[in-house]
């Protein structure tokens, strides 16, 4: 008996070791595949302060909170279960889907331009966020989560195919452990930054002068901050959005865009040694920004350029 005890004691510890080793493959597995989406990351982080500013500071951490709740049932609610699926079933669908987002990052890039130069809502944004009530901070915070699903999809999608000779199973909890650190990555940044200026007030109301110099600094830096983050996230959703596209068209079969952008890199890069890595970088995200702006002004032209001839038709 005493024997029989030893032997499965011994079989529970090999179980409790292996499943160990499946712990450690999976959070190795996790961090191999958040590492591939990290420019998706910046890019998600660059965009979100934008939906929070003008609110009042009292505002900020709520929406924050809610946004990434948001985002968090985005991944693991919609999007981790339909890109499991399609994966192992209609893997060829994940491309065109992820166009589909890459089609409406580009556009609300665009939509934001063309408000910008011809003073569109001019009236809405003039007055401050603040000042605006509830129903616009549930409007913005909608807006922040629909603009997260995309970004999200694409960090999850990305995600995906680094890991697609995983197990189901294990492909699905590396993608939970992926959804879960990146979302508090994300939204824990994004609390700092909005924070930024409350953090300068604390300090330059303390006694030593140091202190009192780095927390007037940030008081008067942070609003500039916030507002070149709304400009970056404005860019970043055209270079996602681009970027998207132009590997998109390359996966189903036209090789010519993105063949283009690598010859460019080359063209580029070949002499400048140790500054290529950055340039052939910059050289694909300028590339991807340009056709995500362009493809984005012809989806505003139609939305809205063609219904207002339809209507001065009309009349």
């Amino acid at each position: 008996m005493a024997a029989g005890l030893a032997a499965l004691l011994d079989d529970i510890a090999a179980l409790a070791k292996i499943a160990a080793a499946s712990v450690d493959d999976i959070g190795a597995a996790a961090g191999r595949a958040s590492t591939k989406a990290v420019g998706v990351v910046i890019d998600d982080t660059a965009v979100t302060p934008r939906y929070v500013h003008g609110f009042t500071a009292d505002r900020e951490l709520p929406m924050i909170k809610r946004i990434a709740a948001g985002s968090l049932r985005n991944k693991l609610l919609f999007i981790l279960p339909a890109i499991l699926l399609l994966s192992q079933f209609l893997p060829w669908l994940l491309t065109p889907i992820l166009m589909v987002g890459g089609l409406y990052l580009s556009y609300e890039g665009a939509e934001k331009l063309y408000e910008y130069v011809t003073g569109h809502h001019k009236e809405q944004t003039a007055r401050p966020a603040a000042t605006q009530g509830k129903d616009h901070e549930k409007t913005m915070v909608s807006g922040a989560i629909r603009t997260d699903f995309i970004l999200s999809a694409e960090i999850m999608v990305i995600s995906l195919n680094e890991v697609a000779d995983e197990p189901l199973l294990n492909r699905a909890l590396i993608l939970i452990v992926v959804a879960l650190g990146i979302t508090a990555l994300v939204y824990g940044v994004v609390a700092l930054i909005v924070k930024m200026d409350d953090i300068g007030l604390r300090l330059a109301e303390r006694e030593s002068s140091g202190s009192q110099r780095v927390g007037r600094l940030l008081v008067k830096g942070m609003p500039k901050v916030l507002a070149v983050l709304s400009v970056v996230g404005v860019v970043a959703m055209l270079w996602v959005g681009g970027h998207i596209l132009l590997v998109g068209v390359d996966e189903l079969g036209w090789h010519a865009p993105y063949d283009l952008v690598h010859h460019l890199e080359e063209a580029v890069a070949g002499s400048l040694g140790a500054l290529s890595a950055f340039v052939t970088w910059l050289v694909n995200t300028l590339a991807s920004a340009i056709v995500g702006l362009l493809v984005g002004a012809v989806v505003v032209a139609v939305m809205h350029l063609v219904p207002r001839r339809k209507k001065t038709a009309d009349h």
